[in-house]
């Protein structure tokens, strides 16, 4: 009975991988439509490499930092129970691959590609897997000292914290070390219009993402006898009250409506597997209206350049999702229980402090050594001709 259990277990966690590289593409599309034309190529190939790298270190290094565990054995040892190992490191390194698709959003349209590469691999080699360490494999006894002060670990099902609040909390001090791009705020403290140059692509980004998280959510499971319907609806019930939520808040911004089921989401994976629907459908709007309010209100008023806003919509909307599974997890508000409020405040402020110090460490070195930002006339030719030497539509250029 073990031999079939095992080969559905390796399916199972296989599909969860596939459909969250699927998610990379939506993190590309995404970007590409949000910014100008002149980035647009930029975007998909920064996208597609830092992926292919973070898989690379991931292999190498990030996932024996964070598991414990390596795979410089015999493939014959490798391919032991179906191969389930390494399906499940497949799996887990796509949620590692999202950190520097997140950050790439908020850094867009005047980063340079080579050092954003470099940080890729030392956030996926050691920062990352450092608290994914903590969190999900119970590295250096956190997870026990926070059961000890509050009666339960901190909850992060699905990576509200883990993955989005730390990638969102990274990108904070990039984006803030990399400064804005030029007239986007000018002197007499007007905004600039950067108006995105592709709202269909920017929607089909949105899909795709939303597509693919619930083998995001479902699939953390990590094994078929776990899984768990209430994990998907309560995924919906997040998406659709982030979507209509952006809706109101932005006044029909379709920007902000496509973005508000990424915000509803990102907020619900924390507690996906503890929530009554009901409770996720609030979270997920609580999360909607949060990312509109922090874009428009705080980020910009503050003047952080944060392009596809990152930071309120995975660091901010990720932190409420930590604080939110410990409130609505409870069984007093209709959840299974088992979850903390007060495990959930040390959890994820552990995720944020950490974030934010790796941020500041790894962009300051990169600023004041070889440098973040492109030149002047880098930036204003556009990324696409200055890093990649041809534009998103070269025979439209061409019969000019």
């Amino acid at each position: 009975m073990d031999a079939p259990q095992q080969g559905m277990n390796a399916l199972f966690i296989l599909l969860g991988a596939i459909l969250v590289l699927a998610m990379h593409a939506g993190f590309a599309f995404l970007e590409l439509g949000t910014v100008r034309k002149k980035n647009q190529v930029n975007a998909l190939v920064k996208i597609l490499v830092d992926f292919s790298l973070s898989t690379v270190v991931y292999f190498l290094v990030g996932y024996g930092v964070a598991y414990g565990t390596h795979f410089f054995v015999s493939a014959e040892t490798l391919a032991q129970r179906n191969g389930y190992d390494l399906v499940k490191f497949f799996f887990l390194l796509t949620f590692a691959a999202a950190i520097p698709a997140i950050i790439s959003g908020g850094i867009a349209e005047r980063a340079k590609f080579w050092p954003q590469l470099m940080a890729t691999a030392v956030i996926v080699g050691f920062v990352y897997p450092f608290f994914e360490g903590i969190v999900w494999n119970g590295n250096l006894g956190v997870q026990a000292w926070i059961e000890s002060l509050t009666g339960a670990p901190f909850h992060d099902f699905a990576g509200s914290v883990v993955v989005h609040a730390v990638g969102g909390w990274i990108a904070l001090p990039a984006v803030v070390l990399l400064g804005a791009r030029y007239n986007r705020y000018r002197k007499d403290g007007s905004l600039s219009a950067h108006p995105p140059s592709s709202i269909p692509f920017l929607a089909l980004g949105a899909w795709i993402l939303c597509v693919g998280w619930f083998g995001f959510n479902v699939m953390s499971a990590q094994t078929i006898d776990n899984i768990s319907g209430l994990v998907a609806v309560n995924s919906l019930m997040a998406m659709v009250g982030g979507t209509l939520a952006a809706l109101v808040v932005g006044k029909n911004d379709p920007g902000f409506v496509h973005n508000g089921p990424l915000a509803g989401l990102v907020a619900v994976c924390a507690g996906s597997d503890v929530m009554h629907p009901i409770g996720a459908l609030v979270v997920g709007a609580v999360a909607g209206g949060m990312f509109v309010w922090l874009f428009t209100q705080v980020q910009n008023k503050l003047k952080i350049d944060d392009v596809l806003g990152v930071w309120p919509l995975h660091g901010l909307c990720g932190t409420w999702g930590g604080i939110a599974a410990g409130i609505f997890g409870s069984t007093s508000l209709g959840g299974l229980g088992g979850v903390n409020l007060g495990a959930q405040l040390i959890g994820t402020a552990l995720g944020v402090a950490w974030a934010l110090l790796a941020g500041v460490v790894v962009y300051g070195i990169l600023k004041y050594t070889v440098g973040l930002r492109m030149s002047n006339e880098d930036e204003f030719q556009g990324a696409d001709l200055a890093i990649h030497h041809i534009s998103a539509t070269p025979e439209r250029e061409a019969s000019w």
